[in-house]
């Protein structure tokens, strides 16, 4: 029975998307977000959070037959966080829903790491073809800083909400550090492993 979900970076019958496509389906929905939370506060832009990324998911499997695992991961826990949000009218769950995917990723990464997978290899597979040796180095490197990232919003929201009188604008903070910190923060990490990268790229015809 074949797999449901993508097959591994360097696995010849691995299929490639489009790098800008693959980078929309994982950031429109974050987009989505933040519009939302601009026209109708965080209630609204949960639910509409929830259905960009199951939207999302379901794009990526159309063009692939197949379904990218972290981002499975994340929707599994929007939709969970999400539905406790709205269900409950309480928005710490998702406040708390990039502290649980950044920590859990980050012990994904290591801990696939400690079983002798690169994990991230799924992730950027698209985008760089890496040695076994390189995707192991940069996975570590992504492992570290996903926990980073989990204890960062942590610091965030939680500050926020207890340092601001009003809970609207504290709201409003975290939901501007998710889309302009958090994304920016990870651009500079990127462009921070760009020697790692080159130094352990495969050249094409190596990889043909």
């Amino acid at each position: 029975m074949p797999s449901l979900f993508e097959r591994a970076p360097n696995d010849p019958k691995h299929k490639d998307i489009n790098p800008i496509l693959k980078l929309v389906l994982e950031l429109g929905p974050l987009g989505v977000f933040f519009f939302a939370n601009t026209r109708g506060g965080i209630y609204t832009a949960t639910a509409a959070f929830m259905v960009a990324t199951l939207i999302a998911l379901c794009v990526s499997y159309a063009l692939t037959r197949r379904l990218p695992i972290m981002p499975v991961v994340t929707g599994i826990i929007v939709v969970v966080f999400g539905s406790l949000t709205l269900w409950l009218h309480d928005d710490t769950f998702i406040k708390m829903k990039p502290t649980i995917v950044n920590a859990l990723f980050g012990v994904i990464l290591l801990g696939g790491l400690a079983f002798g997978r690169s994990l991230l290899g799924y992730v950027f597979d698209s985008v760089f073809h890496l040695t076994d040796a390189g995707w192991r180095t940069l996975t570590f490197r992504w492992g570290l800083f996903f926990l980073a990232l989990a204890v960062l919003n942590e610091v965030i929201w939680r500050g926020a909400q207890a340092y601001m009188a009003d809970p609207v604008a504290a709201t409003d903070l975290w939901v501007k550090f998710k889309v302009f910190g958090i994304m920016p923060l990870t651009f500079l990490f990127t462009l921070s492993q760009l020697p790692l990268i080159t130094r352990t790229t495969v050249p094409d015809e190596k990889r043909e």
